[in-house]
């Protein structure tokens, strides 16, 4: 178990935390799980709720889901290891050791996805639907998720003095500690606002099955390859790019966000009728529900 007294100095605010919520006999359960199995709940029941706005059998769905949910976490892994070969190379075995740590979000997201296509095709389902759900889900759970980062006191940024700046005992910079950029809040609000706008926007605007899942790698691509330039924990690719280490995960971002934008702009003119239709019923029926309260 960690303690940790963080403060934000700018806001005069400071707080005593642990990483673990409770105990169970000499098993310890961190808040790290919690908050992510929390996030992943809600975004199962988002998801069940929303499927028929996307034309997708939700039992489909789920089952999409839960083969996802394990070729997530093998993605995450290896995704890391990949990248970080060095720490395992002497002791292989050690990458079995995952709750040690050393998971990373991007390996897990390509994992999911290539776990959930794989079972859209068994079952004969359109993918670019569930997709658009998926990414719906991501957001909630990355949004929810990175406070599990803040209870470890991990992932955090460089040195700053801005007012929001953060400091603990794990805040270590150079072998001392520092007040450094709260990378985890960054992408927690940014995340939470995307699920916001891009919710509205699939509620009202949605024209063609895929656009969320576009959207979406517009607007986490662009924040992830701004806030993995801040981070103090990267993974870099082994070798340099014009004499340059290079982040592994800032230079995904950069790609992700520029296929979703070159998609957007290739189906700018696009339009499936079954979204204009769901809507016109939806709105057809609240019209017709509030004209029989009216008698």
């Amino acid at each position: 178990m960690q303690h940790f007294h963080v403060q934000f100095p700018g806001f005069g605010w400071e707080f005593d935390i642990t990483n673990v919520a409770f105990t169970i006999g000499n098993y310890p359960v961190y808040w790290y799980g919690l908050i992510i199995t929390g996030g992943l709940l809600l975004a199962l029941l988002y998801a069940w709720r929303t499927a028929p706005r996307y034309n997708v059998d939700a039992s489909k769905l789920f089952n999409c889901v839960l083969v996802g949910l394990i070729t997530g976490v093998i993605g995450a892994r290896l995704y890391y290891v990949a990248f970080a070969w060095e720490e395992y190379a002497a002791d292989p075995i050690s990458i079995l050791y995952i709750h040690e740590g050393g998971l990373a979000i991007y390996g897990g997201i390509i994992g999911a996805l290539l776990g959930g296509f794989v079972m859209a095709k068994i079952q004969k389902q359109k993918f670019l639907p569930i997709l658009d759900i998926t990414m719906m889900g991501f957001l909630i759970g990355q949004g929810i998720g990175r406070w599990g980062n803040f209870m470890n006191q991990e992932a955090f940024g460089a040195p700053t003095d801005l007012p929001w700046r953060m400091l603990s005992e794990n805040t270590i910079v150079n072998g001392a500690v520092t007040a450094v950029h709260p990378c985890f809040l960054y992408e927690s609000l940014w995340c939470l606002l995307g699920f916001v706008i891009l919710h509205f926007f699939g509620k009202y605007r949605q024209r063609y099955a895929g656009q969320i899942f576009y959207l979406y790698m517009a607007w986490y691509g662009f924040e992830r390859m701004i806030v993995e330039g801040l981070r103090m924990d990267s993974l870099y690719l082994p070798f340099k790019v014009f004499d340059m280490d290079i982040r592994v995960s800032q230079a995904l971002s950069a790609l992700i966000m520029i296929i979703g934008i070159t998609m957007l702009l290739v189906n700018i003119k696009k339009e499936d009728p079954f979204y204009a239709d769901y809507r016109r019923k939806k709105s057809g029926g609240r019209h017709q529900s509030k004209g029989k309260r009216a008698h």
